[in-house]
């Protein structure tokens, strides 16, 4: 077959769902029937559940980085970069490589799985002075930081400043934001009894949110447990309460109070890729509006999943109600997406997603952990088995599997390490210089660069 007429089919995204996707169209797809793209800026899948666990340093960062060029019989090509503008009508994707060159790529079926970006708001100086845990990047940057800011406070003989470098605060009750500061705060724990000079009650932890429970999708009762573990460990939690201003050496709340600080971890939710407004389509908050099939309505050949996805939750039974951005629906989605991309090439019928959610996790580090698996209320070191069982089966390779355990018996067995690995250069680098969302098209722009550029045929 001319490999002009095979049809083309462009995965955006490399997260959970962009990858099972791949893999899927790869084993059921004959190597003749049809050619495969990936765009992503990095060639490897991110295990985002354990970034906290990267940033406190019980796993390497390349434990949770799952190579897409390890195995040497994916026919997948993989385009180095990030999707910024798509035109549906004319079948077109908008790409900046990661040389910054913008190349129009044709398709017949595109897949959108971009993923999401860490939600911001107008607060003066958010975006200047905190930090995100969403990248692999921030996660080794945040614990080079921390780390930084003990053997600051070390170095210093002004009380003041000493006492500001080692309180921390943390933004977002949901997942991230309490495992980041569960994680963390255990890190700062252990580290500080190498600091003889410093004295450890000076260390303080601070978890805030706006909303009025921590984790509400645990329940009552999981919500209040896990907020005792991090209370009982010396973290202040704070809820309805957000940040009203930061600054270089202070954040001050919105209940007033104003903490001096040089850490500022802001984890308060996500949004879907900037890529869903280039559409030009209905989106749901910011996720594009899509069929129980994953199709856009009214445009052939374009899928949509994942957290940038509206996608129907059949299983609940209730009208409007949409699948949550776990890795759970995302992984499941992409497979079936596959298997619509398949049909679709075949000419049969579509099928729609259901999923009936199989519970939630939280690893709070050490012996603590609270888990709702099937609907069952777990506590402590049960909990922590399921949920680091969970994690550990859900990574897609053995390497991946092999690298988190052996670094999770290693910790346990030899405790952390405090080093600075040198991520932090003497720029300092926040929120906004890991995150490109300034970088997307408008839909006007999408249709001028399209009718005005050459189409990569390759």
């Amino acid at each position: 077959m001319n490999t002009v007429t095979r049809p083309r089919i462009l995965v955006v995204g490399a997260g959970f769902a962009g990858v099972e996707c791949v893999r899927r169209l790869e084993r059921k797809l004959a190597p003749g029937e049809a050619d495969v793209t990936l765009v992503t800026p990095f060639a490897y899948q991110l295990y985002l559940p354990l970034l906290p666990q990267v940033a406190s340093g019980v796993l390497t960062p390349q434990s949770i980085a799952l190579s897409l060029r390890r195995s040497s019989k994916y026919r997948t090509r993989i385009i180095p970069g990030g999707a910024i503008g798509v035109d549906p009508k004319a079948k077109v994707c908008v790409i900046r490589t990661i040389t910054d060159k913008i190349v129009n790529e044709a398709y017949d079926y595109i897949v959108l799985a971009p993923g999401s970006v860490t939600r911001t708001f107008d607060i003066p100086g958010l975006t200047e002075h905190a930090f995100g845990m969403k990248t692999l990047a921030e996660a080794a940057y945040i614990r080079d930081h921390v780390i930084s800011q003990l053997d600051l406070a070390d170095a210093s003989d002004d009380p003041a400043e000493r006492a500001a470098r080692l309180q921390f605060v943390v933004v977002g009750g949901g997942y991230a934001g309490t495992e980041t500061a569960a994680c963390l705060q255990r890190l700062t724990h252990a580290a500080v009894q190498r600091y003889p000079r410093l004295d450890p009650g000076l260390i303080k932890w601070h978890l805030i949110d706006i909303a009025p429970k921590l984790m509400p999708e645990l329940g009552d009762k999981l919500g209040r447990s896990a907020q005792e573990i991090l209370r009982r460990r010396g973290i202040e939690v704070s809820l309805g309460v957000s940040i009203d201003k930061a600054g270089p050496e202070e954040v001050t709340f919105t209940d007033g109070r104003v903490v001096p600080t040089h850490t500022l971890i802001w984890t308060a939710g996500v949004v879907a890729s900037p890529l869903m407004a280039t559409l030009g389509a209905e989106t749901v908050r910011g996720r594009l509006a899509v069929t129980a099939e994953m199709c856009l309505p009214g445009h052939d050949g374009v899928f949509a999943l994942g957290d940038s996805a509206a996608v129907p939750d059949l299983a609940k039974g209730q009208e409007g109600a949409v699948c949550p951005p776990t890795a759970q629906h995302a992984m499941r989605q992409g497979r079936k997406v596959a298997d619509n991309v398949i049909a679709a090439l075949h000419g049969h019928p579509l099928q729609p997603y259901e999923h009936k959610d199989l519970g939630l996790v939280v690893d709070l580090g050490g012996k603590d952990a609270v888990s709702k698996p099937l609907g069952i209320e777990l506590r402590g070191i049960p909990a922590q088995a399921v949920a680091r069982g969970y994690h550990w089966s859900a990574l897609r390779t053995n390497v991946a599997k092999t690298r988190v355990m052996t670094n999770w018996l290693l910790n346990a067995v030899a405790g952390d390490d405090f080093v600075r690995t040198g991520f932090q250069a003497r720029k300092p680098a926040r929120l906004k210089d890991f995150e490109f969302t300034d970088s997307y098209l408008t839909p006007e722009q999408v249709r001028a660069r399209v009718e005005g550029g050459a189409l990569n045929q390759s």
